[in-house]
């Protein structure tokens, strides 16, 4: 990650849990529940199915959280964990139909106002 002038010295990144889990059966269903529910209790939030999201400070704010989705990975699917930068992720360009809206803000800075 590129250095900036920011408290942690990192810039501001999302980090990205996108997933494909199998939920045929009922233990399946059972585990594809278990992980959202690590997602969620961990902080991050629906961006759409099977992507989840969480902003943190700095690259290096976000190691813990994805160690412990590491440690917690279902045992069938596949996950991604993918980490863009705030202005990346800025950059974005969000629809609802053929109607564009903003990009999510981060929670600090709502809890900010």
């Amino acid at each position: 990650m590129k250095k900036v002038s920011t408290p942690g010295g990192y810039a501001a990144v999302w980090l990205f849990a996108l997933f494909d889990m199998p939920n045929n059966t009922k233990n399946e269903r059972k585990e594809y529940t278990k992980f959202r529910k690590i997602l969620i209790s961990s902080g991050f939030s629906m961006l759409q199915y099977s992507v989840y999201v969480i902003y943190f400070q700095s690259e290096d704010a976000s190691i813990s959280t994805q160690k412990l989705i590491e440690a917690r990975l279902p045992s069938c699917g596949q996950v991604r964990l993918l980490l863009v930068t705030d202005k990346q992720f800025g950059k974005q360009k969000v629809f609802f139909g053929k109607n564009e809206a903003l990009p999510e803000i981060p929670l600090p800075q709502i809890l900010l106002f």
